[in-house]
């Protein structure tokens, strides 16, 4: 089969006509999502800090905080938060998680109806969701939320080629006999070939920020055969799936895994962090 590394869709990538579907599907199990779904490395917040200005008394609005994975690390850190989430489990979770924390409030809303408060925002931080709001609206409504030389900080990530490399390479049969839509011979793409421009060109089209700065880091996570289905679970398009097709998937993976790795695959995480600050 080919190898379809330089043509390796972004996972991060929606389907615009699906878009407004798919986002919605996470809330479908929001605790299966905060159980299974990974956190972010430690030199993320870091840079937040250094590049966005999220440290300590710093005001953000937190796009899309899911059940609060990076609200509450950003929490840790002294800011100020304000997070806004679309679903109301997950909103639920990030709630119980944040229990205590007087200096954050998560509001269950679209973003893109949200009203804004007067005062503006230091930075604007979304992880893993500003691809799910409409982008008629996002780069406008995150500028509206900053103070001038305020910043947007999306942070993105990607499956990448890593890991037990020879397992995503036999999966693909699994995905290719239960998936119709996989396309043959698909692979992680290597790390140094995903391309972030896409959201660099998105930002300038705007008007309203400067460039966009990047930093990447790569982490690689090892599952066993139950926490990996468990993964999977939580991906919009593995849940899109009819159930007689998502459960075979399923099947086939775990068979892989138990058959020929021992009950255990470690997968090789890439992820983007853009900054950019208002005009």
């Amino acid at each position: 089969m080919p190898d379809n590394t330089t043509q390796a869709k972004r996972d991060d990538r929606p389907d615009e006509a699906r878009r407004a579907r798919l986002s919605r599907i996470f809330d479908e199990d929001a605790e299966l999502y905060e159980r299974a779904r990974p956190g972010y490395p430690t030199e993320l917040y870091d840079d937040l800090a250094e590049l966005a200005g999220a440290r300590g008394g710093s005001r953000v609005l937190e796009v899309g905080c899911g059940t609060g994975q990076a609200t509450v690390p950003l929490a840790g850190r002294g800011c100020r938060i304000t997070a806004v989430e679309a679903g109301p489990h997950m909103a639920a979770v990030a709630h119980r998680n944040l229990a205590g924390v007087s200096a954050v409030e998560v509001v269950t809303a679209d973003f893109e109806s949200w009203p804004l408060p007067e005062e503006p925002f230091d930075a604007v931080v979304s992880a893993s969701a500003f691809h799910w709001i409409d982008p008629a609206v996002r780069m406008t409504k995150a500028a509206d939320a900053l103070r001038p030389g305020g910043a947007l900080a999306v942070v993105r990530s990607q499956h990448v080629m890593g890991g037990t490399e020879e397992f995503f390479v036999k999966v693909q049969r699994c995905y290719e006999r239960f998936d119709p839509d996989t396309p043959p011979g698909l692979r992680p793409p290597a790390a140094a070939d995903i391309d972030g421009s896409d959201h660099a060109e998105e930002v300038a089209r705007s008007g309203r920020f400067g460039p966009t700065v990047f930093r990447r880091y790569e982490q690689d996570l090892t599952y066993t055969t139950s926490d990996y289905l468990e993964l999977l679970r939580t991906y919009s398009g593995h849940r899109a799936l009819p159930e007689a097709a998502r459960n075979g998937l399923l099947g086939c993976v775990a068979g892989l895994i138990d058959g020929e790795y021992g009950g255990r695959v470690t997968k090789r995480y890439l992820i983007e962090l853009g900054v950019s600050h208002r005009r």
